[in-house]
């Protein structure tokens, strides 16, 4: 039972053993409950993001692509398995630390935008760093310059109903670096677009990638889009086959 028990911790240290991974991820599990039954979508799953990589994750609908990104950026908690940022552990954090930590370590880009209708772009790029308390004055000055370097300084006082899909997708990529997170997670970000926009936008984030050193991890069915990517993670039925 002991030499089990260390040869686990061994093969735990091994995973965890690049100090430059962004996030690393060993036998990560996470289950939920459907009526009487438990339902395993992640099987234990490894991975290492190293700083300054965009690796997509691939796979068929159902192989637990989004679960995979909503538990890395702590929306959800992992049923097991640990992770860490930076090497270091998120086991054990209280509910305010982590929605702290994710406020200030991780953006995120969804497939479907998620944009406050009422609110400007300007004001949707700033909603991050307002939550983390910091001065409307500074926040509101980065979220200018984003949305210009993202195309749209002639469009930051426009409302969402007012903006191409495109727009708007670019817009909730300037929201998802606006707190200069270590790491974007992007759910399906061109799903919801037609191939132009798409390649648009997959372009700006290898742009951001490229120039300001923004590690990226993005769920994708999109072959072509995976393909120009460092890597691919393929995941199927909760586990991943390559990576």
């Amino acid at each position: 039972m002991v030499e089990h028990i260390s040869e686990e911790a061994t093969a735990i240290d091994q995973v965890f053993d690049n100090k430059e991974a962004i996030v690393s991820v060993c036998t990560l599990e996470k289950s939920y409950r459907m009526g009487g039954d438990s339902v395993r979508v992640l099987r234990g799953v490894d991975l290492e993001i190293r700083a300054g990589e965009i690796v997509a994750v691939t796979g068929a609908s159902g192989a637990g692509k989004s679960t995979l990104l909503h538990v890395l950026g702590t929306l959800e908690r992992p049923t097991s398995g640990e992770i860490r940022y930076k090497n270091r552990s998120l086991s054990g954090l209280s509910d305010a630390e982590l929605a702290l930590f994710r406020n200030r370590e991780i953006g995120f880009i969804f497939q479907f935008h998620h944009l406050l209708p009422e609110f400007s772009a300007l004001e949707n790029v700033m909603v991050p760093g307002m939550l983390g308390g910091e001065s409307r004055r500074e926040v509101e000055g980065r979220a200018g310059h984003l949305l210009d370097r993202v195309g749209l300084k002639e469009r930051i006082h426009h409302r969402p109903s007012e903006l191409s899909g495109g727009e708007q997708q670019r817009v909730a990529i300037a929201r998802a670096l606006v707190n200069r997170p270590s790491l974007v997670l992007a759910d399906e970000p061109t799903g919801n677009l037609d191939s132009g926009a798409a390649s648009l936008i997959f372009e700006l984030m290898k742009e951001i990638n490229h120039s300001d050193g923004v590690t990226f991890l993005v769920a994708t069915h999109n072959a072509e889009i995976a393909g120009r990517m460092d890597r691919q993670a393929v995941m199927a039925d909760g586990r991943i086959d390559a990576k």
